[in-house]
């Protein structure tokens, strides 16, 4: 039987007892485990330039799963995490092109990186080996393995969106960076429009021709594209959305019988934190009955603190909760609690099961498994009300949800009085809909569908 051999950006912790973080982690890990297999990425550590690769690779081992990690030098990372990954795909793919950049060698740097996986990838893998990349920073891995003879199958997962053709051309490569991605054999997409984007531009810009359902011939290639929405653990996030911890005992005594609208993101400026500032301003100054009842937890966990515009998100954050909280705030009530940290998965489910709203609006989103966590977390007798995105992909399966556009501050002002309002039975019915939704595309089903059809040839397309 082949190996599953696992290429990201990072890998997840291996030790034994030790929790995963997220889907990838949690999906991947578990398959691992199940079948044996091999997971490869980047440690997380920069050497000084003067360490020249290749780089040692460290390997660590813990039953069937063997984990292998490589540093990478200052230079190589600024150009391919800091510059070209980070400061151009990620703007671009999440439709914020205003806040990208494009240099040409921080573009070689991606791609020189991408060999250097593979370089090291390489002695990793057996021919009958499938390797299952994720994600935006590997998007030239495949035609890197190609090119030092791989033969193998090799898939990709794109966690976050794929944008329109006409955004994806903002990128001056985005020529050469296609014609690396159609060296895999299998691509997923979150969501059916992600893929659709995908297909339009090797149809309309690369000469490809459309065959049996989400199969693409294009340069003399067959490859596979397909829609594999990532789900969660959701009895387990249930199970431990009914413990309690300190953190939750001392959140729920300050609110003092208040309402609570939680909010937990990544610190980034795709997930439309000001916005959504601006949306809670307005529903304070629209709805003063609420006043004193109600509080606005945003959880903002720090990330890529080293690039500018994650700087000045954080300090455009700052000021409106203090500027909001200067208009609003009582001697004994703080409307809106702004947090610039992390916090446990074991005290964030609680958090959740305890909010009577789960705002998640972002502007652009591959998934967003917050959305999909809070509804986890609900006590299905008496849930919260999730308010979201229509432009996160969990809108598509948590339509039951009150679906928001995150730039309309009125509409997302209205949605938190109708969340507040709702009765008890309506809630029951959104809840139930959305949690049958996340039955049925589980974190399982995501990872089992995945291996199943990157196994199997394009030219015979497998069953959903």
């Amino acid at each position: 039987m082949s190996r599953l051999i696992v290429v990201s950006n990072r890998v997840a912790p291996i030790t034994e007892g030790e929790p995963t973080a997220g889907g990838l982690a949690a999906g991947v890990m578990d398959a691992l485990r199940q079948k044996g297999g091999r997971w490869f990425g980047w440690s997380g550590s920069v050497v000084p330039d003067m360490v020249t690769p290749p780089l040692p690779v460290t390997e660590q081992r813990s039953g069937p799963v063997s984990l292998y990690t490589m540093d990478l030098n200052q230079g190589d990372y600024d150009a391919y995490y800091k510059g070209f990954a980070n400061g151009t795909l990620w703007p671009v793919f999440h439709y914020q092109a205003g806040l990208s950049r494009f240099d040409w060698a921080e573009f070689a740097g991606y791609r020189r990186v991408n060999g250097r996986f593979a370089d090291a990838l390489l002695p990793l893998v057996a021919p009958q080996d499938v390797v299952w990349v994720h994600d935006y920073h590997l998007l030239c891995l495949a035609e890197a393995l190609r090119a030092r003879g791989a033969g193998n199958r090799i898939g990709l997962f794109l966690h976050i969106p794929f944008p329109a053709p006409a955004l994806l051309m903002n990128i001056p490569a985005h020529a050469e960076l296609m014609a690396a991605m159609v060296q895999y054999d299998l691509i997923g997409f979150q969501t059916e429009p992600d893929r659709q984007a995908f297909a339009d531009y090797v149809q309309r810009e690369m000469g490809g021709e459309a065959r049996a359902e989400g199969v693409l011939a294009v340069g003399g290639r067959v490859l596979r594209t397909g829609v594999y929405p990532i789900g969660v653990q959701d009895d387990l996030l249930r199970a431990e959305a009914a413990q309690d911890s300190p953190p939750v005992a001392a959140l729920r005594d300050s609110l003092r019988g208040r309402a609570l609208v939680m909010s937990v993101d990544r610190l980034d400026y795709s997930k439309g934190l000001p916005q959504r500032f601006h949306a809670y301003e307005r529903f304070l100054a629209e709805n003063p009955a609420w006043h004193r009842r109600v509080e606005f937890a945003q959880i903002a966990v720090p990330s890529r603190s080293d690039v500018q515009a994650y700087q000045e998100i954080r300090r455009e954050l700052e000021g409106e909760a203090g500027r909001i909280n200067g208009r609003f705030a009582e001697l004994d009530w703080t409307p809106l609690r702004y947090l610039n940290r992390s916090f446990a998965r074991r005290d964030l489910m609680p958090m959740y099961a305890g909010a009577q709203v789960g705002l998640v609006t972002p502007l652009r989103d591959g998934m967003n498994l917050v959305a999909k966590e809070y509804v986890a977390a609900q006590n299905p007798a008496d849930p919260g009300v999730l308010v979201l995105s229509r432009f996160a992909g969990a809108a598509r399966e948590l339509d039951a949800a009150l679906l928001v556009n995150p730039h309309d501050e009125q509409g997302m002002a209205a949605a938190l009085l109708q969340a507040l309002e709702m009765p008890l039975a309506e809630r029951r019915e959104r809840h139930a809909a959305m949690f049958a939704a996340m039955r049925h595309n589980s974190l399982d089903r995501w990872r089992d569908r995945f291996e199943r059809d990157l196994r199997q040839p394009a030219a015979l397309p497998a069953v959903a």
